[in-house]
């Protein structure tokens, strides 16, 4: 892809969006970036930009796309907005920095999207390759964008790759060659407006695969099961639950990996450092994964043996008089919340709220009277999700205005063998930048009792 001399629009300042500006002046084209955020807003990325010549337009949409011969939008902007609408009737093709990245790069792609579990399961076959000696790069939604990979990534190397529902909407012939959903939940609904709208875009990872490539499916899950016949590609699913004819399936007690004929048991799943039955699934796909790449089984149960998960997610924080903290900011929806509550058998108080991103609580607050003492609840759904814990006949709810105030109500709450736990079921947005800084303010605030 020649991008020397190109009028390149990029929308949107986000991570991404400095990485795709840096790339794109080191491949010669010329950028304009346009953002809804001001100058003031901005400072301190433009700070970091000075260096090179960017043409700006901030604090409003852009309205003048004359010469502009390829747009690049950052995850967080609507592909359904009016101007982005403008640009592609005006046949200037729009697309996003993974879709940019795959066109540069040579690698090989692996793709893992699903409502939950990305992160874990893409750390988790990140350490997987790493161990099997593979020049792996973990990039995408966790943080590390994807063009940061290009120049020093060859055909020989390996990107495991997080994408989220917004990077997918912006694809045009991305393609892994493994491809990964691991379940779909309502989330997004926001932005998607459907829940069709939300499958569909999570199944534009499989949508340019052939019958020589793979995607790995969630037998357990009802939607996810059902979109194997939609694909191209050579289907392996995984479960927990059901014993396969054919696939990734625990079998009493064992994992085992049923795949072209030869039947490996690989590990006792009361082995796995992870705990939980959703990262059971996770440690799952990531057998898949690793199976149909070929990969030396002991190195997968090496790994699954001493990875301890990823920062935010079930986090062990600390323990003061026999009450755990556990920093859960990555549980940013109701189904990702509801799984951390069945994470534990102790009596939980929950801190709990945030963006609201219409999704429905009535799942994870009828689950407050099994497992929860108390609820803090603090960010624009604080009264929603008490509104609809007393749906439930649950009203130990406590309303706070910061994560400071939760901290210290939560533990003036708790008992001995009680655990705290911030698992927000909401995005972060109303309150924080992003999950990481709401969950490094939890860590902080305990770490100051």
């Amino acid at each position: 892809m020649n991008l020397n001399g190109n009028n390149i629009l990029l929308v949107g300042l986000a991570r991404t969006g400095i990485s795709t500006i840096k790339k794109l002046y080191e491949k010669g084209a010329k950028v304009t970036v346009n953002d809804i955020k001001d100058e003031e807003k901005l400072k301190d990325i433009l700070n970091d930009l000075n260096e090179y010549d960017v043409k700006y337009v901030l604090g409003q949409h852009i309205e003048d796309i004359s010469g502009v011969d390829l747009t690049i939008v950052s995850p967080g902007v609507p592909l359904n907005l009016d101007f982005i609408k403008k640009i592609k009737e005006s046949n200037i093709e729009v697309i996003g920095e993974v879709e940019l990245a795959y066109r540069l790069s040579k690698s090989f792609f692996i793709g893992i999207t699903g409502t939950n579990g990305k992160t874990t399961t893409t750390t988790l076959v990140g350490e997987i390759f790493k161990k099997a000696n593979k020049d792996t790069y973990i990039v995408g939604n966790i943080g590390n964008p994807v063009i940061d990979t290009v120049d020093k990534s060859n055909e020989d190397s390996v990107l495991v790759t997080e994408l989220s529902s917004f990077q997918l909407e912006s694809i045009k012939e991305f393609r892994p060659r493994i491809s990964v959903i691991l379940n779909i939940t309502p989330d997004h609904l926001n932005r998607h407006k459907t829940m069709q709208n939300y499958i569909n875009a999570k199944c534009r990872i499989f949508e340019n695969q052939n019958n020589s490539d793979f995607t790995v499916l969630n037998y357990d899950c009802e939607t996810t099961r059902g979109l194997g016949e939609n694909c191209k590609s050579k289907v392996v699913y995984f479960s927990r639950k059901h014993i396969l004819n054919e696939g990734v399936y625990v079998k009493d007690g064992i994992i085992v990996i049923n795949l072209n004929d030869k039947e490996i048991k690989l590990m006792n799943i009361s082995e796995i450092s992870i705990p939980g039955s959703h990262n059971l699934e996770n440690a799952l796909a990531a057998v898949s994964i690793a199976a149909v790449y070929g990969l030396d089984m002991e190195v997968v149960k090496q790994v699954l043996k001493i990875f301890g998960g990823v920062e935010h997610r079930l986090e062990f924080v600390r323990q003061i008089n026999d009450i755990k903290f556990v920093n859960d900011s990555k549980g940013t929806n109701p189904d990702a919340s509801i799984k951390a509550l069945n994470a534990y058998d102790n009596p939980i108080i929950l801190i709990a709220g945030g963006q609201d991103k219409k999704s429905d609580f009535a799942e994870f607050t009828k689950l407050f009277n099994e497992k929860v003492k108390h609820v803090v609840l603090l960010g624009e759904t604080s009264n929603i999700i008490r509104e609809s814990a007393i749906a439930q006949g649950f009203d130990n709810c406590h309303k706070v205005e910061s994560m400071e105030e939760a901290v210290e109500k939560a533990y003036e709450l708790a008992s001995p063998n009680d655990v705290i736990l911030l698992s927000p079921a909401c995005a972060s947005w109303d309150m924080y930048e992003s999950y990481e800084v709401r969950g490094n303010h939890f860590k902080n605030e305990v770490f100051s009792l």
